[in-house]
């Protein structure tokens, strides 16, 4: 029982590590703001619980399920980057060149309704904002290694869980309180930190894409 616990916590660690600087839920917290501007601090709230929900679904997908899927499917990992590339680039461009920032004056404030919220919880908030295709790809990654190197049939799912849940919380924690961040840079602070964000989401869709393109032509390279 302890071998298999101290097997759960390096694993769920490793996890964690590799996944919490690609997803990056403080970077996010700007976006998600300036994402439900209009939003009442209610919807935010199902919204943070929303996102979280379908991220670590997504990420438990991933871990699990993701490499078969893409073996039924006939598409190569290095096609999914590409793809997913383009998305979070295309994403992070628009969100940079857009002159909304992050307002939340009361009097400007419309509550969402639940259908609309619940529309967007999942597109662009939980994919691409929060979960994008790279977090993904290295969530298929994770998923297949964690079989590997001797661990103990239940070490690998139950360390998948546990890892998936607490960023979750994470997630949660960040989007619930991200108007605390905007308090706390001001409107001038808050706008420079929303547009290093948004220019950060298009060089890492920048650099999925390129880390696809450099895996497809793999083979062509002169030895």
């Amino acid at each position: 029982m302890l071998e298999l616990t101290s097997q759960v916590l390096r694993t769920a660690l490793l996890i964690v590590a590799a996944l919490i600087p690609i997803i990056n839920p403080p970077g996010g917290a700007a976006l998600f703001l300036m994402l439900t501007q209009g939003a009442s601090p209610e919807t935010r709230r199902f919204l943070a619980r929303k996102i979280a929900t379908n991220a670590s679904a997504l990420l438990l997908g991933a871990m699990f399920i993701g490499s078969y899927v893409l073996d039924f499917l006939g598409v190569s990992s290095a096609t999914v980057r590409i793809a997913g590339g383009l998305l979070v680039a295309s994403f992070g461009w628009q969100t940079l060149k857009s002159e909304d920032t992050v307002d939340d004056d009361s009097r400007k404030r419309v509550d969402w309704s639940s259908p609309q919220a619940g529309e967007r919880a999942f597109y662009p908030l939980t994919f691409p904002l929060t979960v994008g295709p790279g977090t993904i790809a290295v969530a298929i990654t994770l998923g297949a290694s964690v079989y590997e190197g001797g661990h103990k049939p239940l070490a690998g799912p139950i360390a998948a869980v546990v890892a998936a849940s607490f960023i979750a919380g994470l997630i949660y924690l960040c989007f619930r309180y991200a108007h605390r961040l905007i308090d706390l840079l001001g409107q001038s602070g808050t706008n420079v930190f929303l547009r290093f964000a948004a220019f950060a989401m298009l060089c890492v869709g920048v650099q999925i894409f390129w880390d696809g393109v450099a895996e497809l032509l793999a083979p062509w390279r002169p030895q």
